[in-house]
Protein backbone atom coordinates (compact mmCIF):
# COMPACT_ATOMS: atom_id res chain seq x y z
CA UNK A 1 0.00 0.00 0.00
CA UNK A 2 1.43 3.38 -0.97
CA UNK A 3 1.21 6.54 1.11
CA UNK A 4 -1.68 8.01 -0.91
CA UNK A 5 -3.89 5.00 -0.21
CA UNK A 6 -3.55 5.57 3.53
CA UNK A 7 -4.80 9.18 3.42
CA UNK A 8 -8.38 10.10 4.41
CA UNK A 9 -10.72 11.38 1.72
CA UNK A 10 -10.55 15.01 2.76
CA UNK A 11 -6.78 15.02 2.65
CA UNK A 12 -6.92 13.52 -0.82
CA UNK A 13 -9.26 16.31 -1.91
CA UNK A 14 -6.87 18.89 -0.55
CA UNK A 15 -3.92 17.30 -2.31
CA UNK A 16 -5.83 17.07 -5.58
CA UNK A 17 -6.69 20.77 -5.39
CA UNK A 18 -2.97 21.44 -4.90
CA UNK A 19 -2.08 19.48 -8.04
CA UNK A 20 -1.28 15.97 -6.79
CA UNK A 21 -2.21 13.75 -9.78
CA UNK A 22 -2.44 10.60 -7.66
CA UNK A 23 -4.95 11.96 -5.17
CA UNK A 24 -8.00 12.08 -7.44
CA UNK A 25 -7.19 8.67 -8.90
CA UNK A 26 -7.31 7.24 -5.38
CA UNK A 27 -10.67 8.91 -4.69
CA UNK A 28 -12.08 7.41 -7.88
CA UNK A 29 -10.74 3.97 -6.93
CA UNK A 30 -12.47 4.17 -3.54
CA UNK A 31 -15.82 5.53 -4.63
CA UNK A 32 -16.38 4.66 -8.29
CA UNK A 33 -18.26 1.40 -7.64
CA UNK A 34 -20.77 3.05 -5.32
CA UNK A 35 -21.12 6.04 -7.65
CA UNK A 36 -21.81 3.61 -10.50
CA UNK A 37 -24.43 1.84 -8.39
CA UNK A 38 -26.21 5.15 -7.85
CA UNK A 39 -26.08 6.05 -11.55
CA UNK A 40 -27.30 2.69 -12.84
CA UNK A 41 -30.09 2.51 -10.25
CA UNK A 42 -31.28 5.99 -11.14
CA UNK A 43 -31.06 5.72 -14.92
CA UNK A 44 -31.49 1.98 -15.55
CA UNK A 45 -29.62 2.17 -18.87
CA UNK A 46 -25.91 1.19 -18.66
CA UNK A 47 -24.92 3.53 -21.47
CA UNK A 48 -26.75 6.48 -19.93
CA UNK A 49 -25.37 5.63 -16.48
CA UNK A 50 -21.82 5.38 -17.84
CA UNK A 51 -22.15 8.77 -19.51
CA UNK A 52 -23.58 10.32 -16.36
CA UNK A 53 -20.78 8.85 -14.26
CA UNK A 54 -18.16 10.23 -16.61
CA UNK A 55 -19.84 13.64 -16.50
CA UNK A 56 -19.85 13.48 -12.71
CA UNK A 57 -16.20 12.49 -12.44
CA UNK A 58 -15.20 15.29 -14.77
CA UNK A 59 -17.25 17.77 -12.74
CA UNK A 60 -15.67 16.52 -9.52
CA UNK A 61 -12.17 16.71 -11.01
CA UNK A 62 -12.69 20.29 -12.16
CA UNK A 63 -14.68 21.43 -9.13
CA UNK A 64 -12.54 20.07 -6.29
CA UNK A 65 -11.53 23.60 -5.31
CA UNK A 66 -15.19 24.25 -4.38
CA UNK A 67 -15.22 21.46 -1.79
CA UNK A 68 -15.30 23.12 1.64
CA UNK A 69 -15.33 20.04 3.86
CA UNK A 70 -18.81 20.69 5.24
CA UNK A 71 -19.98 17.21 4.11
CA UNK A 72 -18.20 13.93 3.66
CA UNK A 73 -16.34 13.55 0.39
CA UNK A 74 -18.51 10.55 -0.50
CA UNK A 75 -21.65 12.64 0.01
CA UNK A 76 -20.23 15.41 -2.16
CA UNK A 77 -19.33 12.93 -4.92
CA UNK A 78 -22.73 11.25 -4.83
CA UNK A 79 -24.43 14.64 -5.01
CA UNK A 80 -22.52 15.32 -8.22
CA UNK A 81 -23.58 11.94 -9.63
CA UNK A 82 -27.20 12.65 -8.72
CA UNK A 83 -27.02 16.04 -10.45
CA UNK A 84 -25.55 14.44 -13.60
CA UNK A 85 -28.33 11.81 -13.60
CA UNK A 86 -30.94 14.48 -12.96
CA UNK A 87 -29.81 16.40 -16.03
CA UNK A 88 -30.33 13.31 -18.19
CA UNK A 89 -33.66 12.41 -16.60
CA UNK A 90 -35.14 15.84 -17.27
CA UNK A 91 -34.69 15.32 -21.00
CA UNK A 92 -36.97 12.30 -21.09
CA UNK A 93 -39.24 12.77 -18.08
CA UNK A 94 -42.72 11.18 -18.14
CA UNK A 95 -45.33 12.21 -15.60
CA UNK A 96 -48.17 9.69 -15.06
CA UNK A 97 -51.40 10.13 -13.15
CA UNK A 98 -51.06 9.72 -9.39
CA UNK A 99 -52.48 6.58 -7.74
CA UNK A 100 -53.22 6.83 -4.03
CA UNK A 101 -52.13 3.51 -2.53
CA UNK A 102 -48.63 2.95 -1.05
CA UNK A 103 -47.45 -0.67 -1.14
CA UNK A 104 -44.27 -0.90 -3.20
CA UNK A 105 -41.44 -0.68 -0.66
CA UNK A 106 -40.83 -4.44 -0.62
CA UNK A 107 -40.34 -4.58 -4.40
CA UNK A 108 -37.80 -1.76 -4.34
CA UNK A 109 -36.02 -3.25 -1.33
CA UNK A 110 -35.49 -6.50 -3.24
CA UNK A 111 -33.20 -4.55 -5.56
CA UNK A 112 -31.00 -3.44 -2.66
CA UNK A 113 -29.04 -6.70 -2.45
CA UNK A 114 -27.35 -5.93 -5.75
CA UNK A 115 -26.70 -2.28 -4.94
CA UNK A 116 -22.89 -2.51 -4.94
CA UNK A 117 -22.46 -5.04 -7.75
CA UNK A 118 -20.37 -3.86 -10.71
CA UNK A 119 -23.44 -4.03 -12.95
CA UNK A 120 -26.56 -4.11 -10.79
CA UNK A 121 -29.05 -3.91 -13.65
CA UNK A 122 -29.80 -7.59 -13.12
CA UNK A 123 -31.02 -7.99 -16.70
CA UNK A 124 -34.01 -9.85 -15.25
CA UNK A 125 -37.59 -9.18 -16.21
CA UNK A 126 -38.33 -7.86 -12.71
CA UNK A 127 -35.35 -5.48 -12.75
CA UNK A 128 -36.41 -4.13 -16.13
CA UNK A 129 -39.98 -3.71 -14.85
CA UNK A 130 -38.71 -1.75 -11.85
CA UNK A 131 -36.61 0.57 -14.00
CA UNK A 132 -39.43 1.02 -16.48
CA UNK A 133 -41.73 2.04 -13.64
CA UNK A 134 -39.14 4.40 -12.16
CA UNK A 135 -38.93 6.12 -15.56
CA UNK A 136 -42.51 7.29 -14.99
CA UNK A 137 -41.72 9.21 -11.80
CA UNK A 138 -40.81 12.87 -11.50
CA UNK A 139 -37.02 13.06 -11.05
CA UNK A 140 -37.19 14.27 -7.44
CA UNK A 141 -39.26 11.27 -6.32
CA UNK A 142 -37.20 8.82 -8.33
CA UNK A 143 -33.92 10.03 -6.82
CA UNK A 144 -35.27 9.80 -3.27
CA UNK A 145 -36.62 6.27 -3.81
CA UNK A 146 -33.41 5.03 -5.39
CA UNK A 147 -31.26 6.33 -2.56
CA UNK A 148 -33.48 5.24 0.34
CA UNK A 149 -35.37 2.15 -0.84
CA UNK A 150 -32.97 0.63 -3.37
CA UNK A 151 -29.52 1.65 -2.16
CA UNK A 152 -30.25 1.62 1.56
CA UNK A 153 -29.20 5.14 2.51
CA UNK A 154 -30.66 6.53 5.70
CA UNK A 155 -33.11 9.38 5.16
CA UNK A 156 -30.65 11.89 6.64
CA UNK A 157 -27.89 10.65 4.33
CA UNK A 158 -30.14 10.93 1.30
CA UNK A 159 -31.13 14.41 2.43
CA UNK A 160 -27.45 15.42 2.53
CA UNK A 161 -26.84 14.01 -0.95
CA UNK A 162 -29.94 15.68 -2.40
CA UNK A 163 -29.33 18.86 -0.40
CA UNK A 164 -32.90 18.98 0.95
CA UNK A 165 -34.55 18.49 4.33
CA UNK A 166 -35.07 14.98 5.68
CA UNK A 167 -38.83 15.57 5.74
CA UNK A 168 -38.72 16.37 2.04
CA UNK A 169 -37.03 13.04 1.34
CA UNK A 170 -39.68 11.19 3.34
CA UNK A 171 -42.46 12.98 1.47
CA UNK A 172 -40.93 12.29 -1.94
CA UNK A 173 -40.50 8.61 -1.07
CA UNK A 174 -44.11 8.28 0.05
CA UNK A 175 -45.47 9.93 -3.09
CA UNK A 176 -43.12 7.94 -5.31
CA UNK A 177 -44.16 4.61 -3.81
CA UNK A 178 -47.81 5.51 -4.35
CA UNK A 179 -47.17 6.36 -8.00
CA UNK A 180 -45.31 3.09 -8.56
CA UNK A 181 -47.99 0.79 -7.17
CA UNK A 182 -49.96 0.14 -10.40
CA UNK A 183 -46.77 -0.66 -12.31
CA UNK A 184 -45.23 -3.04 -9.75
CA UNK A 185 -48.21 -4.83 -8.21
CA UNK A 186 -47.54 -7.93 -10.34
CA UNK A 187 -44.06 -8.20 -8.79
CA UNK A 188 -45.54 -8.20 -5.30
CA UNK A 189 -47.72 -11.22 -6.09
CA UNK A 190 -46.31 -13.03 -9.14
CA UNK A 191 -48.37 -16.17 -8.50
CA UNK A 192 -51.58 -14.23 -8.92
CA UNK A 193 -50.39 -12.77 -12.21
CA UNK A 194 -49.83 -16.30 -13.53
CA UNK A 195 -53.22 -17.69 -12.50
CA UNK A 196 -54.80 -17.08 -15.88
CA UNK A 197 -51.81 -17.10 -18.18
CA UNK A 198 -49.67 -19.95 -16.83
CA UNK A 199 -48.90 -22.41 -19.68
CA UNK A 200 -49.14 -25.33 -17.30
CA UNK A 201 -52.33 -24.18 -15.66
CA UNK A 202 -54.03 -23.12 -18.87
CA UNK A 203 -57.27 -21.19 -18.76
CA UNK A 204 -58.54 -21.50 -15.19
CA UNK A 205 -62.14 -20.70 -15.97
CA UNK A 206 -64.60 -23.51 -15.04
Amino acid sequence: MNAVQELPDKELMSRHAQGDDRAFDELVRRHRERMWAVAIRVLGDPEEASDALQDALLSAFRGAHRFRGEARVSTWLHRIVINACHDRMRRKMVRPSVPTDDATLDVLSNERARATAPDPTGRSDSAMDVHSALDRLPPEQRLALVLVDMLGYRVDEAADILDVAAGTVKSRCARGRARLLPYLVHLRNPEASRDVTSPRGGDRRP
